[in-house]
């Protein structure tokens, strides 16, 4: 089946389940979400295979289209979307990359959504030593044509124990450090659409790279692993 056929039936799918997100509605287009939630993982496996060949992927996951509304106002049951992530194998590669797929809203995201305490830690004590190398790397043009930049969460002020008029108090305040890219709905629909995705997250490598060897080292270099 080719791809760009497979994403149009989900983006089908997924547009009157906008505009019909309910129960009843759900439960008579039964059919329909099967064959886009299997065209999805499909899709999925298709660049997990592709990663493999370049990079250390444990598994992947399709998450559920059902949604958790019990402490949520929005109590419609459905995402509107699919989305999934590609896992490294841990603990000596990390990062993850993550695909949406959503019609008008279809994206790519990759980097480090919840680092524990201890990381973010790790990666503030390195940033606060020398953040000369993840300046060089989200400074570089064509990551910067890709991704922009770092976006996430990121405190207002210092975090407990470093000084806030530190030169790199902008990188030690970050507690997530994530990058996007986005498709129009035309490329999500292309043939190729799958490479195209791959060929974007090849593009984090040095990122992944750089953070992985913060992440299994101390401040002094040493392995941890």
């Amino acid at each position: 089946m080719a791809i760009n056929r497979v994403i149009n039936e989900t983006f089908t799918f997924l547009t009157e389940l906008k505009t019909n997100n309910n129960r009843p509605w759900f439960d008579t287009h039964k059919d329909a979400y099967e064959k886009a939630n299997d065209a999805t993982k499909t899709l999925f496996q298709e660049i997990s295979d592709q990663l493999k060949q370049t990079d250390f992927i444990d598994y992947v996951k399709v998450y559920r289209i059902y949604r958790d509304v019990r402490f949520s106002k929005d109590k419609t049951p459905y995402k509107t979307h699919f989305g999934g992530v590609f896992h490294r194998v841990k603990p000596e590669y990390r990062g993850g990359y993550y695909l949406h797929i959503e019609p008008g809203n279809t994206f790519v995201a990759g980097g480090f959504w919840q680092p524990s305490p201890e990381d973010l830690l790790r990666i503030r004590k390195e940033f606060e030593a020398d953040a000369s190398g993840i300046k060089e790397i989200v400074g570089n043009p064509e990551f910067q044509s890709v991704f922009g930049g770092l976006v996430g969460q990121s405190l207002k002020t210092a975090p407990k124990g470093f000084d806030k008029n530190h030169p790199n108090i902008d990188f030690i305040r970050w507690k997530q450090f994530v990058v996007e890219h986005h498709f129009d709905d035309k490329q999500a629909l292309s043939e190729d659409f799958s490479t195209k995705v791959v060929e974007v997250f090849q593009k984090l490598r040095p990122f992944f790279d750089y953070m992985s060897e913060i992440l299994t080292t101390d401040l002094n270099g040493e392995p941890l692993y």
